[in-house]
């Protein structure tokens, strides 16, 4: 009978002089899913559609990836700035360390920038279809990339004494729980919220308009992104006893809940 989740024992592959990071690795599969599935949907508006999302990528990705770290390093300022910080350690992304809103946000910005310069020389569907048929690939990623957390051994949330919890080494447990041997695997948690989602969305999004799939997406990760980052007890800072990510899941989440009801009465493009 399994009584918990074991920690990985190695984080790296060595394959002769190349290291490869299994983060890393977790992060270019998650990726490599959403392009394909992301290419898959969109393909069906058109032959113009076919390669839109590859060329995208290549703008998007990078800068997913690079606001994904500046929004970590934002919100975790004292492993950075602070008295044992290592300014340099901000360019070890394969540590771990990407917050999804601000890949989201700068990659959002990047596809949307290529995806004008794409409509200029081909016809393209609005922008909201892009969105949409990106939406369950990016969750799927997101799912994936979380068990870049789990080799990584960071991340997991308070003790829980469970056959899904997760052991943890005692040189990997914060100050103040090294009495404790076993945490609540969020990174399980995301992944599996993650991926049922994006499943619903698969299912339910055949009709909607133009952004709500996407929209309701970002409602969905914001509802569980809430309760999942009140069980973690890495170090955060915190605004009125919330977790600062715990406030960006209601603002964000409030926001994309406007626009999916406004999408929801209105027959333009997006």
């Amino acid at each position: 009978m399994i009584r918990s989740i074991p920690s990985p024992n190695i984080s790296v592959l060595e394959i002769g002089p190349l290291t490869l990071h299994l983060y890393a690795l977790c992060i270019i599969l998650g990726i490599t899913v959403a392009i394909w599935l992301g290419n898959k949907r969109f393909s069906r508006h058109g032959e113009n559609t076919k390669s839109v999302v590859s060329e995208v990528a290549i703008y998007c990705v990078p800068a997913g990836i690079i606001g994904g770290r500046i929004y970590h390093v934002i919100t975790s300022p004292d492993v950075y700035f602070g008295s044992n910080g290592h300014l340099l350690d901000a360019l070890k992304i394969w540590n771990g360390g990407l917050g999804i809103w601000g890949a989201i946000s700068l990659g959002a910005i990047a596809a949307w920038i290529r995806y004008r310069q794409l409509a200029k020389k081909i016809a393209l569907p609005a922008f909201g279809l892009f969105l949409d048929a990106l939406a369950p690939g990016v969750l799927l990623a997101q799912a994936i990339g979380r068990f870049g957390n789990w080799f990584n051994i960071e991340l997991f949330g308070r003790p829980l004494n469970a056959p899904w919890a997760l052991e943890v080494p005692r040189s990997f447990r914060p100050y103040g729980f090294s009495q404790f041997e076993t945490f609540h695997p969020t990174f399980l948690y995301e992944a599996l919220w993650c991926s049922a989602l994006a499943l619903f969305l698969l299912w339910w999004g055949k009709n909607s308009k133009p952004g709500q799939v996407f929209s309701l997406y970002i409602v969905g990760y914001c509802v569980g992104r809430f309760f999942i980052e009140s069980l973690r007890i890495d170090d955060a800072q915190l605004i009125q006893g919330l977790r600062i990510n715990e406030w960006v899941s209601i603002v964000v989440g409030g926001l994309a809940l406007g626009a999916y009801l406004r999408l929801s009465k209105s027959s333009g493009r997006l």
